[in-house]
């Protein structure tokens, strides 16, 4: 391990059975990286002490910790993987000690999880771009992104927050700098949620941008942002609107396209037969996000049901556990998900 464990006293240490409680010390050799893990007044240890239901106490380098068997090693394994970070030259936020959480307790959870060992270290997918390195918070991530890296088509569906998009681009970012792909093409439909574009001020490129701001926003947090401008006037990243791809052949690129849940059917059929020789394609959405006029079937439920089984095709679905972005948003897609399943039930249940 890269942190030392230092097992107390036979006269303090319970061991009678599982759910007994369990005291054990882990000293770290670097104190200020120990410092950086445990977070400023030690709020690190604080958001361990809340999801686990443990008591963690920082001393110098050293932080010891009691509560349930199972608890005490899901903690530790999250502290050891998150100082191995620290090791590493990455930093630990906030964020970062939750996903290490999330893991530790699906190691135990899903034990068949081929990503994870049990009592083990966590072994977490990782995206690096020069600026960013990026390792899966939840399970569905982990399997997203090795996903990303074996599949040349790539669907990843599901609720806001959960890191479809953001992944993706970071993804793509990761694939340019490698010089797998020699461009990036990031595309969305522009479809209109509630206003129409004809009354946004500006040109078309005016028009369009506020519907591909959380793709530029995704590439400034892995590429420099001198260095994205200079590629966007290249051409080598190439943000544009879903209108834009008939006719081409996208080869030796990283394709995304972002809100894929407000295609048509053609469209989509259109987007997908665009991929070239040495293409990636990503394709993320909400299913249950539609901004379509009433009757008009998006083309990426489609899509999910014709490529079913189709190979070198790979679909990866989030669920509203996997929502990393802020607590309560993952209990807002919960209330909303009930909502329409029992008004999905009343409808069924209607002659």
């Amino acid at each position: 391990m890269n942190a030392t464990e230092v097992v107390s006293s036979p006269s303090r240490h319970i061991k009678t059975a599982a759910t007994d409680a369990n005291h054990f010390i882990l000293t770290f050799e670097n104190n200020r990286l120990a410092s950086e893990l445990f977070g400023q007044f030690d709020q690190h240890l604080k958001l361990l002490e809340q999801r686990l239901q443990i008591e963690a106490r920082a001393r110098g380098n050293s932080v010891a910790i009691t509560g349930e068997l199972q608890a005490t090693n899901q903690a530790r394994r999250a502290l050891d993987f998150l100082y191995a970070r620290l090791q590493s030259g990455g930093s630990v936020e906030a964020s970062d000690v939750e996903g290490a959480i999330r893991m530790a307790v699906a190691a135990d959870d899903q034990l068949t999880l081929p990503t994870l060992e049990r009592k083990a270290r966590l072994s977490m997918a990782q995206i690096s771009t020069r600026k960013k390195t990026i390792a899966a918070r939840t399970p569905t991530q982990d399997a997203y992104m090795r996903a990303l890296e074996r599949a040349e088509l790539v669907f990843g569906v599901g609720p806001a927050g959960t890191g479809k998009t953001y992944l993706a681009v970071a993804h793509a970012a990761q694939l340019l700098e490698r010089g797998v792909v020699d461009k990036i093409i990031l595309s969305r439909p522009a479809v209109e949620a509630g206003e129409r574009l004809g009354f946004l001020p500006g040109d078309m490129k005016d028009k369009v941008d506020p519907y591909l701001r959380p793709l530029y926003d995704a590439l400034y947090d892995m590429i420099p942002g001198d260095k994205v401008e200079r590629a966007i006037t290249a051409g080598v990243i190439e943000i544009a609107p879903l209108a834009f791809m008939r006719g081409r052949t996208l080869s030796n690129a990283a394709i995304i396209l972002d809100e894929a849940q407000n295609t048509t059917s053609m469209q989509m059929k259109m987007f997908l037969t665009r991929l070239g020789e040495n293409g990636r394609m990503i394709i993320t959405g909400d299913p249950s996000q539609v901004d379509l006029p009433r009757g008009v079937t998006s083309g990426l439920v489609e899509a999910l049901q014709v490529l079913k089984g189709v190979e070198g095709v790979s679909v990866v679905r989030f669920k509203d556990t996997d929502v990393v972005r802020h607590p309560l948003v993952g209990r807002i897609v919960q209330a909303y998900d009930a909502k329409y399943k029992v008004q999905d039930e009343s409808e069924q249940a209607d002659p």
